[in-house]
């Protein structure tokens, strides 16, 4: 999942899952400044309806892969 934006900030604990309260890794901007939110596993479940609808879809589920941390590919 990739957006034509940058996001506008990083997710964190505090952003939960829209479907089952768990932490968000993916967020989904829809026209009208709507978002939703998804953890890794509904993020991919509806991965392909998103990509229909959503204008930016911030996917930080690369954030799960143990010895990963955000910005480690930038170093």
């Amino acid at each position: 999942m990739t957006g034509a934006m940058a996001p506008s900030r990083p997710l964190t604990a505090m952003d939960v899952c829209d479907r089952c309260g768990a932490q968000a890794y993916v967020r989904a901007v829809l026209p009208g400044s709507g978002e939703l939110f998804f953890c890794a596993h509904h993020g991919r479940q509806h991965a392909d309806a998103l990509a229909k609808i959503a204008i930016e879809i911030q996917d930080e589920t690369q954030r799960l892969q143990p010895g990963k941390t955000a910005g480690a590919a930038d170093r």
